[in-house]
Parts: structure tokens; C-alpha cells; sequence
């Protein structure tokens, strides 16, 4: 009705008007009913409420929250933080993709935050799987690659060398090494024909039963030993199972060595002008390189006792490297610190000893010497190693040796095949007492490796530098500690005063 009120307002106006009107007049007066009842029946959707209407409630079309669905599942894999960001709507029922969830508005807190909650027990998973994958894809690892990481390191068979014959690093051994922190060192000192290949050796990997060609490290042969030559020659390297790195050294103050030197007219370096010079400093570096990066340092005689030997350990340790500093500062060759300086455990073995030498009363007088050569020496030559903790004396008791130093009494290799054949009373006659075992005086050699396996391998493994040092990073370090070896001012100073 207003309409047609406003109509014939217009109408009366003028007559132009009402020929443009008068069409439209005579359609609406024919069904005035209709066209009332379809006005009033538009009028809700056409203008009149929807900006006031939508302030006040939301209309029924967007209850559904199926569109910011996917938003608490999109967030765990994105940043893993769906507690704080996490807070529109969460019908998390909904399988809608995630592009659909990117720009869901915050609103409606109350409810989403329960049901949020409700899903909090699954998100803890499959955000610990995405860590655990790292960038790649579940679907994208290779089983090949994860079956590998499980299989044990590779075996050596055989030692590779860790420093030539001309005194040169190699690299070949880093690639048996792992980055794992769980590692023990061990090197050998000794003098020719000491048998340091063959102790190593028995320690590392074989057994005695096993022919010595077949050794890890290789021993001096027959033809070696009537020519009067030594068989290793630089420094070898070995890595067991149990990932325990053994070190195989030349002989010091080889007479071989020197006399090669001498009758093969080797060039010497130029800051060398003796052959005998140049020799006992290729030991001397040899030694101070085993006291900077080695836990255990084994010295091997095979007769007690040689007081040339112990000069040399004295002045080695007078010329070892010291441990570098965290801030990587200049220091002195020799370690003015002694509160941070690192020295190993120092175990001097007795090859090939007799059988007298395992009477108590001559092992008290060794164990007094060597405590008195040592005494003014700051390595670990005491405490760390027994013979009589390990049942080696049963009938004497634990306190009989006043100073008990590192000392270890290991017979001949061959001396099994000596104690199986008896005493006999003439040239003639049966054995004594044949159904009894030859006397040796001293427990098996087989029960004596086994036994000073067992205690070396238990020893305590200092840290070696100010850091805590992997098999990858010993090597490395070991690396610069011997380029800092050839190159140490103190060892230049002392190849002087010998010259």
C-alpha cells in the first residue's frame, strides 16, 4: 500500500510522468493482492537488516565449522605450537585439506579450547615421529640407509700405518674411526727385538695358538732377526671391536735403523748433522707423542733392567707437547702447568721373563727399583695395574710390596713346549712323576695375556685435552699434536745440545 501511495504521488506531478506510470498502474491494479503479499514477503532479503542482524548473532549458514577444521592438525607438523595459536574453531573430525585451515579467524574460544584438549594425547606422537625424521619425509627413507646405521663398524684384519717410515702422517686409518666418545688408547715403547709386535698383538686380536704371520701387527721374522733389522718401522694403527685404538711403534734407539741410515747414505734433514742424532730424536718424538695421546703406554723389556732406558723416558716426558688450551693460547713445549697437564698411565712389562723372576723376593726388588728410577716423574707409573690383585702370587698377601708400581712379569712364549717335558732320573730311563705337569713356576702364558688383557682394557681412560674427544676428533687431534711434535721448539733446543 505505500507503494502504491508513493506511486500516485508521482503521477499527479505531471503528465509525462504518468504515461511512463500508467502501464505499470494498470498491471498492479489487476492483482493488488499479489503483488502486496509478494512484497512482503521480499522484504527480509532484499535491504532492510543485514549489516545490524550480523553484528548481533551469527546467522545459521556458518554454525558448521568445517573449514577451520584442519588448523590443530596442520600446526603440530608446521611449528609445534598449537596451544598458543591453535585457538579457532576445532571440529577436528573434519579430513578438509590444510590449505583451507591457513586463514581460520580466532573466534569462539570457549568451545574449540575443549575439544582441543581432548585431542592433546595424539599430538605428543606424531610430533615426536617428526622430530625423530628430521626434514625428510617417513616415506622418503631409504630401509637400505636405516639398515646400515645398525650394522656393527667394519673389521680390521690387518694394522694400517699411522706415520711412515719417513716419519710422515697418513690419513688412511679415519675411515674405521666413528663419532663416538667411548674410546681407549694404547701404545708401546720398547727396544729392538723386545717383542712390542707380538705383545700388541696377543692384546688386540690373536691368540697364542694362532701363527704369528697371521698377526694384526707383524713380528720379526727368522730372517729378520739373524740379519739384525727391526720389522716395524713409523707408527701402526689397529682398531678392535670394542673400539680400543693400538699403536705399534719402531724400536727406539734402533742400532738397524742407524746403521741403514749410515750405510744407504740417506739424506738427512738439514737440522740434523748426525745420523745418531737424527735417530734418537726420531725416538724421542715417537715417545712424546705416545705421552700426549695415549690412556696407556706400555714399555716392553725383555730383560731387567736397562737404566738408558728410563734417561730416555725422563727426557721424553721433558719435551712432551702440552695439553693445548681451551682459548687456544701460546704455551711452552715442556707444560709449566702441571694441574692441567695430562699425563697417561705408564706399565712396564717384563718379556720374556724367567723363571727366578717370579720369585717374590726378586719381585720386590723390582718393584723397589722402578719406584726409585720414577720417582720424580709425573707420569701414571703406580696404582693402576696388579699382578697381585689378579691372582697371579695366591700365597702372598695384598700389602707384601711397599710400592707396588705398573708392572707386569709375562714368560716366554715357547715355554709351554719346555714344561711338557719331564725331568727324567738318566738318559734312559722313564720320565718323573709322568703323570704330573712339568714345574714352570709361574702360571701358564695363555692365563698371563689374558690376565694383563683384562687389566689394561679396565683401566681408567683419562680425557685427553680440555674437550671430551671422539674416535674422528682423537685423530684429528692426534694429527696436530704430532705436526706440533716435528715442529716443537724444545725437542730443536735439545737436538742441539746432543750435536
Amino acid at each position: 500500500m505505500a507503494l502504491l501511495r508513493f506511486l500516485g504521488e508521482q503521477g499527479s506531478k505531471g503528465q509525462g510522468s504518468k504515461a511512463d506510470v500508467s502501464p505499470f498502474l494498470s498491471r498492479l491494479g489487476d492483482g493488488s493482492e499479489e503483488t502486496s503479499t509478494a512484497v512482503m514477503q521480499k522484504t527480509p532479503i532484499i535491504l532492510s537488516k543485514p549489516p545490524a542482524e550480523r553484528s548481533k548473532q551469527p546467522p545459521p549458514p556458518t554454525a558448521p565449522a568445517a573449514p577451520p577444521a584442519p588448523a590443530p592438525l596442520e600446526k603440530p607438523i608446521v611449528l609445534m605450537k598449537p596451544r598458543e595459536e591453535g585457538k579457532g574453531p576445532a571440529a577436528a573430525t573434519t579430513t578438509s585439506t590444510p590449505e583451507g585451515a591457513a586463514p581460520a579467524p580466532p573466534a569462539a574460544p570457549a568451545p574449540p579450547k575443549g575439544e582441543k584438549e581432548g585431542q592433546r594425547p595424539t599430538q605428543p606422537v606424531y610430533q615426536i615421529q617428526n622430530r625423530g625424521m628430521g626434514t625428510a619425509a617417513p616415506a622418503a627413507m631409504d630401509p637400505v640407509v636405516g639398515q646400515a646405521k645398525l650394522l656393527p663398524p667394519e673389521r680390521m684384519k690387518h694394522s694400517i700405518k699411522l706415520v711412515d717410515d719417513q716419519m710422515n702422517w697418513c690419513d688412511s686409518a679415519i675411515e674405521y674411526l666413528l663419532d663416538q666418545t667411548d674410546v681407549l688408547v694404547v701404545g708401546v715403547l720398547g727396544l729392538q727385538g723386545t717383542g712390542k709386535s707380538m705383545v700388541m698383538s696377543l692384546l688386540s686380536a690373536n691368540t697364542p695358538e694362532e701363527d704369528q704371520r697371521a698377526y694384526v701387527f707383524r713380528a720379526q721374522s727368522a730372517e729378520m732377526k739373524e740379519r739384525g733389522g727391526n720389522q716395524t718401522s713409523g707408527i701402526d694403527f689397529f682398531i678392535t671391536q670394542e673400539r680400543i685404538v693400538f699403536l705399534d711403534t719402531q724400536p727406539i734407539l734402533s742400532p738397524s735403523i742407524l746403521d741403514h741410515l749410515i750405510n744407504n747414505d740417506r739424506k738427512l734433514p738439514p737440522e740434523y748433522n748426525l745420523p745418531h742424532t737424527y735417530v734418537e730424536m726420531q725416538s724421542l718424538q715417537i715417545a712424546a707423542f705416545l705421552f700426549t695421546v695415549c690412556h696407556v703406554v706400555i714399555v716392553v723389556q725383555d730383560w731387567f733392567t736397562d737404566l738408558s732406558l728410563y734417561r730416555f723416558l725422563q727426557t721424553a716426558e721433558m719435551v712432551k707437547p702440552s695439553t693445548p688450551s681451551p682459548s687456544h693460547e701460546s704455551s711452552t713445549s715442556s707444560g709449566s702447568d702441571e694441574g692441567t697437564e695430562y699425563y697417561p698411565h705408564l706399565v712396564f712389562l717384563q718379556n720374556k721373563a724367567r723363571r727366578e723372576d717370579f720369585c717374590p723376593r726378586k719381585l720386590r726388588q723390582m718393584h723397589l727399583m722402578i719406584d726409585q728410577l720414577m720417582a720424580h716423574s709425573h707420569l701414571r707409573y703406580k696404582g693402576t695395574l696388579s699382578m697381585l690383585q689378579c691372582n697371579v702370587f695366591p700365597g702372598l698377601p695384598p700389602d707384601f710390596l711397599d710400592s707396588e708400581v705398573n708392572l707386569f712379569l709375562v714368560p716366554f712364549m715357547d715355554s709351554e713346549a719346555e714344561s711338557e717335558n719331564p725331568p727324567r732320573a738318566g738318559p734312559g730311563s722313564s720320565p718323573l712323576f709322568s703323570l704330573l705337569p712339568g714345574y714352570r713356576g709361574h702360571p701358564s702364558f695363555q692365563s698371563l695375556v689374558s690376565k694383563l688383557r683384562s687389566q689394561v682394557m679396565s683401566m681408567a681412560r683419562p680425557q685427553l685435552s680440555h674437550t671430551i674427544l671422539t674416535e674422528k676428533n682423537w685423530f684429528h687431534y692426534a694429527a696436530r699434536i704430532w705436526d706440533g711434535v716435528k715442529k716443537s721448539s724444545a725437542l730443536a733446543e735439545y737436538s742441539r745440545l746432543l750435536a
